[in-house]
This record gives C-alpha cells, structure tokens and sequence, in this order.
C-alpha cells in the first residue's frame, strides 16, 4: 500500500516510523514532514491545514491509505474531502471531529449520554462567565472552546486566576477564534491518564495506557503545554480501571456517536482524571496524543499499517492489538521560551551519536535541515524515546539519550515517568 501521513510533528515521525515497518507498506509519503521523518518516508511541502492540497497530493501519489496525525486537518473537513475521492481515511469526519474542536460540544455530549465527566456551564459572554466565576469560586477550570494546541486550558486555583483566564481566552482573544466560548467546570482532583482506542465505528480495541506530563517545570509546575513527556504503560490504569473505562467511557461513547448518526473511524483518546479507581473524561481528543504516540508506537507490535486500514474499512472485528511488554518513556526536548514565543535555527548537537541507538528512537517533532545541519524550528523539538526491562530503566535509557543531544536554549523536564516509580 502506499501511505500519506499528514502531518509534522513528533506523533507523525512516530506514526511513519512504525507504518514503514510494516511489510504492506510499499512507499511512505508525509506532508509536510519534518527533518526527521525525512529519513522515513517522502516529504512533500503541503500543509497539514491545507485540505484540498493535500486531496490533490493523495491523487497525485495514487495514495491507498491517509493516516491523519493533528486535529485541525480533520476538524476542517479532510477526512470528508478524500472519502467523497475514493481515498481511504485513518481519522474521523469533520463531524466527529467535533469532541476535539469544540469543548462546548464535547461536554454537550458527555452530559446528554450521561457519561462520567465533571460539572460545566459553558458561556459566548465574558461578563457572564466572570459572573459565575465569582459565584462558583475557586478551584475550577476555565477552558477555551476551540483548537489552541494544548495550551488553551487553565486551572485555577484562585477566582482572580480564573478571572484572568477568563479575560485572555474571551477579551483578549489570545487564542484568536478558539475564545470565542468558554467552558468553565469543577476542578476535579486525582491522577491524570491517557486512554486511547481505535475504533471503525463499532468495534472498539483498547490501545496502550499512557500518562502525559502536561506542565513545562519539574513537579507539574508551571503553565501547560502540549506535552512535555509520556510513558506507557500508565500503572494507574489497573486492569479494573480499564474495565471500567471501556464499559463506562469509550464503549458507550461510540455508541452515542453512531446513534447520533455521527460514523467515527479512527482513534478516540480520553483525557482522564482518577482517583478511588474511577475516571472522569477531561477532554476527548480524536487522534494519537503527543507525546504519548512516541511511547505507544515504539511499544506496538501489530502491524500499523493493518490497523489502520482495518480501521478506515470497517473491518476491525476480530483484531488483537500486540504489545512489547517492556515500557517506554519519552521525554521532549523543547526549544527556549516554549510555551512561549521560541528561538528557532539553533543547531542540534549530539544526533548523531544516537544514530545506531538500539533501546529507542528520536523522534523529531520541529526540526529543519539546512546547510549547517539539523536545527531546532519550534517549540517541542525532539521527543527522546527509549524502551526499558522496567519503568526504572527505561527513564534511565531515556535520559542518558539526552544526556548526548543539545543546542542553546534546550529546555526539558527531568521527572518524567517518577509518577510510575512506586507503582513499578
């Protein structure tokens, strides 16, 4: 089969990494690409937003099968554009996409399928979400409802903090069109973890655990940002957590979808929080996480390729998703200023002597080649991603990986996966 992966970041390296292992897989294409996934698949200099583009592009190449990586692509209508051309689509219909673009309807439909989630009101007006801001008090979550590339969602532990937020998200639009609605709810307490599954509309196959560490300092201090590191398996997710996910959650999830008359073929990934062994749905995404694709992918063992068009085709019954059983751990590495305005053309030191590296890969997420060689061209640059015999060593083998690479400004956490430890 010949593949299109849309996208550039270090969840699409990972997903053309693990689609041009498999035996099915005759060519790779990815657009845009990055330095990194160059040395995978084609890259081709088309946008990841850029629909009819990337439709011309998947015609051109006579592409089998697109496995779509970001959400903005699908929440704009990509998977509807190549389906009405014939072209197998790994991601869901604009529509669906939905539970991603809109947290005001996300949480609409949590609520009317009573499915676990905390208490909300949503609001177009700030004044009336300062209003009730002041009336609910603090702690709480002030959220934008559009797409704001992780960094759209504020926990507050003070009414002014929340008042603030409110004043960014919906007055100082500095998530542009994305604050146009707020989504204001109970700050729940417990442990986050990441729940994917891959599902053709009715059949739902569990994928990995995961957790995400979403704060950029050490100790989950600090603002958010799209993910500064991962580890799968999550041990927070104990087998009767997992049950319950699946029958409470995701199952009825995908029901409620399909009697909504709303197809959803692709990955559906809950953002959860848990605590006494049960789980609230924080947010619902419609694609692999990133970071925790890196650490997912270099764990799967089934065929990606397979899965995938299993997925767009409907035909996932019966499918066994296979897992290496020991860990992974990714960690990013982030350029100066990240979540921030970033400096960007640093060179990156070190690649090199990872070239050969057998535990684990590099994963680059904002990378560029240029004359001077590989350097650093956004905000999570590279995403350092190893296996390990436990928890313990995986973390270990991730970090001396680190220990080699470098550029100025290079930032990163040096606590990822110590929430995994006592449970190990």
């Amino acid at each position: 089969m010949r593949v299109l992966v849309v996208g550039g970041g270090g969840r699409e390296h990972a997903m053309a990494w693990a689609l041009g292992r498999s035996p099915r897989a005759e060519r790779v294409v990815c657009a845009p690409g990055n330095a990194g996934i160059a040395a995978v698949a084609d890259c081709r200099a088309v946008a990841a937003d850029d629909v009819a583009g990337l439709v011309r592009l998947a015609r051109d190449e006579r592409i089998d099968l697109v496995v779509v990586g970001p959400e903005l692509p699908l929440t704009l209508g990509l998977a509807d554009r190549l389906g009405e051309s014939g072209i197998a689509v790994f991601g869901p219909a604009a529509q669906a996409a939905r539970l991603e673009g809109s947290k005001v309807f996300a949480k609409d439909f949590l609520r009317r399928h009573a499915i676990p989630t905390a208490a909300f009101e949503a609001f177009h007006d700030a004044d009336a979400a300062a209003r009730f801001v002041r009336a609910l008090g603090a702690p709480l979550v002030v959220k934008a409802d559009g797409l704001a590339a992780g960094k759209g969602v504020f926990v507050c532990q003070t009414v002014e903090d929340a008042l603030d937020a409110v004043d960014q998200v919906m007055r100082r639009r500095v998530f542009g069109d994305a604050g146009g609605h707020v989504v204001i709810e109970e700050c729940l307490e417990g442990e986050e973890a990441s729940f994917m599954v891959v599902t053709d509309g009715t059949t739902v196959v569990p994928l990995a655990p995961a957790q995400d560490h979403k704060r950029i300092f050490d100790d989950d201090r600090g603002p958010n940002t799209g993910g500064m590191g991962a580890y799968s398996p999550a041990p927070v997710v104990t087998p009767a957590l997992h049950e319950h996910v699946m029958r409470d959650i995701m199952q009825p999830a995908v029901r409620a979808l399909a009697a909504e008359g709303i197809a959803y073929r692709g990955i559906l990934y809950a953002g959860l929080m848990v605590k006494d062994g049960r789980a609230k749905v924080l947010e619902f995404n419609v694609r692999f996480g990133d970071p925790e694709a890196q650490a997912i992918l270099l764990r799967l063992r089934t065929d990606l390729v397979e899965i995938a068009a299993r997925t767009a085709a409907g035909t996932l019954a019966g499918l066994e998703v296979v897992w290496d059983p020991r860990p992974a751990v990714c960690i990013v590495l982030a350029a100066k200023g990240y979540p921030g305005p970033v400096e960007k053309g640093a060179v990156i030191r070190g690649l090199d002597a990872l070239a050969t590296w057998s535990r684990g890969m590099v994963f680059h997420a904002a990378t560029k080649a240029t004359p001077a060689g590989i350097v650093a061209d956004g905000g999570r640059v590279l995403g350092v991603t190893a296996l390990g015999d436990t928890i313990r060593s995986a973390i270990d083998e991730a970090y001396a990986a680190v220990a080699k690479i470098s550029w100025d400004g290079m930032q990163y956490r040096r606590d990822i996966g110590r929430r995994a430890l006592p449970r190990a």
